[in-house]
């Protein structure tokens, strides 16, 4: 089992990158139960604080990872320091150049405006082993046989780059991790209710991570992400988030207010 840090009633996974991949890898490649990952920030840590049933839901998981320098620091003033942040879009990474060892089908779910493909095609360029297996903006009413499933090889001709498509036998397709881009609390409520009744071994949620995987908003340069001020980058990239930010000043008067509770 993962080590974990319990922050504001929420478990949060407090392990390094590696052994978090190797135990989602192990589970799937069992594939004797299903693993539901989430990807606790503060905002989310907010939100879970006045929702019970949500808070539920995230407890539920069986990997949480540490995506917000907010939670390292939140853990330091409650006395139980997180030694890790796993972002999400770093862990899609790393999950992805690690299936040239391990090989896995990954699925796209969720996204705007095609973004899910987009950040397929540039994964693929990346990691050209990888064996996608499905791309879409929603699931389908009705689940799995309704959506669009696809087997995806990367083609270059010349300078021209292009998806092409298989289509797949639906009812012999599984899914062994599944990224879900519906933004929370969404992504986490829909992973919950639908994951066991789907032919996918691990689903994730991931936020916003097809926008920097696609290249559609660029990602802060390495050495702020590395000082825990990629916040501040992206709110100059998008200044409109300026409000959602405001939930770390909550997040913190939390953090003080569990703090001192339990000093006195």
């Amino acid at each position: 089992m993962l080590k974990t840090v319990t922050l504001l009633g929420v478990s949060v996974t407090d392990e390094n990158p590696e052994k978090v991949l190797e135990y989602v890898f192990s589970v799937v490649g069992k594939g004797k139960e299903q693993v539901f990952i989430t990807t606790p920030n503060p905002e989310i840590l907010v939100y879970a604080n006045g929702h019970s049933d949500y808070k539920d839901k995230l407890n539920s998981s069986q990997v949480a990872l540490p995506d917000g320098v907010g939670l390292v620091i939140g853990s330091y003033l409650l006395g139980k320091p997180l030694r890790h942040r796993i972002t999400g879009v770093d862990f899609i990474e790393m999950a992805c150049h690690a299936t040239r060892e391990k090989p896995m089908s990954i699925g796209f779910l969720g996204g705007r405006g095609g973004v899910a493909e987009k950040a397929a095609l540039r994964l693929l360029r990346k990691y050209t082993w990888l064996e996608i297996v499905f791309i879409g903006e929603e699931w389908g009413e009705s689940g799995f046989k309704k959506a669009e499933v696809f087997g995806m090889k990367y083609m270059v001709y010349g300078k021209k780059e292009k998806i092409q498509h298989m289509t797949y036998n639906i009812q012999n397709t599984t899914i062994d991790i599944l990224f879900v881009a519906y933004g929370f609390p969404k992504q986490e409520e829909w992973i919950y209710e639908n994951l066991p009744h789907l032919p996918v071994k691990a689903a994730m949620g991931v936020g916003g991570a097809f926008d920097y995987l696609s290249g559609s908003i660029p990602r802060a340069p390495k050495v702020l992400r590395m000082i825990g001020l990629e916040w501040l980058f992206r709110l100059f990239v998008q200044p409109w988030r300026w409000r959602r930010q405001l939930s770390l000043f909550t997040f913190l008067f939390l953090v003080f207010k569990e703090r001192f509770s339990k000093s006195h």
